[in-house]
C-alpha cells in the first residue's frame, strides 16, 4: 500500500493553497515529495517533505 499524505499545496496556476491529498514519492536524491492534484483547475501539484 502506497504512503499518502492530505494536506496544504501551493497552486502555481491558481496562486492559491489548496487542500488536497496525494500520494508519497521518493526521488533520486531521497527527498519524499507528495504528488496531488489541485481541485479547482486539474494542475499536478508536488509538496516537498524532507528526507526519507
Amino acid at each position: 500500500m502506497a504512503e499518502t499524505w492530505s494536506g496544504e499545496f501551493y497552486c502555481v496556476k491558481c496562486k492559491e493553497k489548496r487542500e488536497a491529498e496525494g500520494e508519497v514519492k521518493v526521488n533520486e536524491k531521497g527527498t519524499r515529495m507528495a504528488k496531488a492534484v489541485c481541485p479547482v483547475c486539474g494542475t499536478n501539484l508536488n509538496r516537498i517533505l524532507g528526507k526519507a
